[in-house]
């Protein structure tokens, strides 16, 4: 069949699926229902969509134009997420940037991505302005507002006349396969690599969101781990906006406001990492029974301790967990291991979820076998198209055919999957490989024992030395000795800790991974020292 010029124009048109058309039609099914809550703000689905429209159009009237990259340097609010659509129905590509970096750090993500619009809060404007000034072409910037009360930042165009411009907003020849966001990875192996996403990609990663996680219209959800990263952004708010959820947001992930929110919101529905977990178990203030309404738990970033999936398990019987795993350039999500299966098989990241092809394989791309450590490969219609001006990075992410994570697992007869290291996390001491999670599952058996990271440090006799850095639980006591002697007694000795460090809390980026880089660097400075 012959297709005429005038069918190929429309077709597109008719047919487009963007992030922004999600919202779009939420708020035609669901008009009245309850968006967004975030501090003072509430906005139903129809007023929200209506004011992520005025905002397009106010981007439009300050010179935004299709394809220009937007960058947000922010923490989360209603404003964050306003912007996020608003970019989307404009046709733009957001480029979000996580807020504990230095000004030099952002300033290269701006530089690469070509930025020439930055979006800010009152809190992170010395950060924005300081990054801009390093050789960025940045010349307009966006204040967005806060969750609780903030003035807008002099020079800086204001969210709230942004929200109010009443502009038609044009016709935007917006495709499926044209790039919705540049998210950068966080940079631990060299300069960080700028993951190029499609609407279409997150999209089907909506999808597999719904499907396998169960992100439902009728769930109450809150939002409290950075909207900057894509696992809060694309796995749970976007999905959530898609089904018509209500969505509470709050950018103080600390253990007492997200208590308080999770009781006073009803919340059913809530993701964390594993490290925000523990300190909810750890809190004073928790109380099961004020949590009565959740339902649904989220886990991800890295893997539970089992004894921590136990104690959930045992404290809030009434949750069901999901442990969510992937990567930024898969949209990010992957795998999943659902509620049936948690203390079934602990630690695992499940199997690829509705829209991806999972394998774990060797160096040669065979499969491997039963119990055997191989790298995780990927095919997804999730996945990015490439990084961002680096063809050399991308074609290497992308050899064989298969998008390699740079995981390190192994795969039971079941065809469950668990990560048991990052490659460049494995610990070479005395010829050996050592994969720290091991070493961390089992010190996690040791009852005082609150976090651990466990790492490898340069040794004139090892090379490397598995180091265990740990929190003590309060009130609680452990020595070294103690430690050495548990793991010695129930794992080969060229496992067990050369030395182990007790520290207060370990180091953490805003979405709760632990920065093991950083505990590498600090403490073979302080040998060094």
């Amino acid at each position: 069949m012959t297709t005429s010029t005038p069918q190929a124009t429309i077709a597109p048109v008719v047919r487009r699926q963007t992030i922004a058309d999600a919202l779009h039609r939420t708020a035609q099914r669901l008009p009245g229902k309850t968006a967004i809550v975030c501090g003072n703000t509430a906005w139903t689905y129809a007023e929200f969509n209506t004011l992520v429209s005025r905002l397009a159009a106010g981007l439009h009237h300050m010179g935004v134009n299709q394809g220009d990259k937007v960058a947000v340097l922010a923490r989360n609010s209603h404003g964050f997420a306003a912007l996020r659509f608003a970019l989307a129905r404009r046709g733009a590509v957001m480029v979000p940037i996580n807020f504990m970096l230095k000004a030099d750090e952002v300033a290269y993500i701006l530089r690469h991505a070509g930025a020439k619009i930055l979006a800010t809060d009152s809190g992170l404007t010395e950060l924005a302005r300081s990054a801009a000034e390093l050789d960025t072409q940045v010349k307009q910037f966006i204040w967005l507002p806060s969750e609780g009360a903030s003035e807008p930042s002099p020079g800086m165009h204001p969210f709230d006349e942004l929200a109010a411009c009443t502009d038609g907003l044009p016709e935007v020849t917006l495709g499926s396969f044209d790039l919705a966001q540049i998210v950068y990875t966080s940079g631990t192996e060299s300069t960080p690599k700028g993951a190029m996403l499609t609407h279409d990609a997150v999209m089907w990663q909506y999808v597999s969101c719904v499907i396998n996680a169960e992100i439902a219209e009728a769930d109450r959800a809150l939002h409290a781990l950075p909207l900057y990263h894509c696992a809060q952004l694309d796995v749970f708010f976007g999905p959530a906006i898609y089904m018509g959820s209500s969505n509470f947001i709050t950018g103080a992930p600390t253990p007492d406001n997200l208590l308080n929110l999770l009781e006073q919101h009803q919340v059913t529905s809530f993701f964390a990492p594993p490290t925000v977990w523990i300190a909810l178990l750890r809190s004073p203030l928790f109380d099961a029974d004020k949590l009565k309404h959740l339902a649904k738990g989220y886990y991800g970033a890295s893997i539970m301790p089992v004894e921590v999936l136990k104690e959930l398990a045992e404290r809030l019987p009434r949750v069901r967990l999901w442990n969510l795993y992937g990567q930024t350039e898969i949209a990010p999500l992957a795998t999943m291991l659902g509620p049936d299966d948690q203390l079934r098989k602990p630690g695992s990241c499940g199997k690829a979820v509705l829209n991806v092809e999972t394998r774990v394989v060797n160096d040669a791309m065979a499969d491997v076998a039963t119990g055997e450590v191989g790298e995780v490969v990927h095919r997804s219609p999730h996945l990015m198209l490439g990084y961002f001006n680096d063809p050399e990075r991308t074609a290497t992410s992308f050899e064989g055919g298969w998008f390699h994570s740079g995981d390190l697992a192994v795969i039971d007869e079941e065809g469950f999957i668990t990560v048991v290291d990052r490659k460049k996390d494995m610990i070479k001491t005395g010829g050996e490989n050592v994969a720290s999670r091991e070493v961390e599952e089992m010190i996690y058996r040791l009852p005082a024992v609150s976090e651990v990271a466990v790492i490898g440090l340069p040794d004139p006799k090892w090379v490397e030395a598995v180091t265990a850095v740990i929190v003590v639980k309060a009130g609680d006591s452990l020595s070294e000795e103690e430690v050495l002697a548990h793991c010695n007694q129930h794992m080969a000795s060229f496992k067990a800790p050369k030395r182990v460090v007790f520290t207060d809390a370990l180091p953490k980026n805003p979405s709760g991974k632990l920065l093991k880089r950083e505990l590498r660097t600090r403490l073979a400075d302080d040998r060094r020292d």
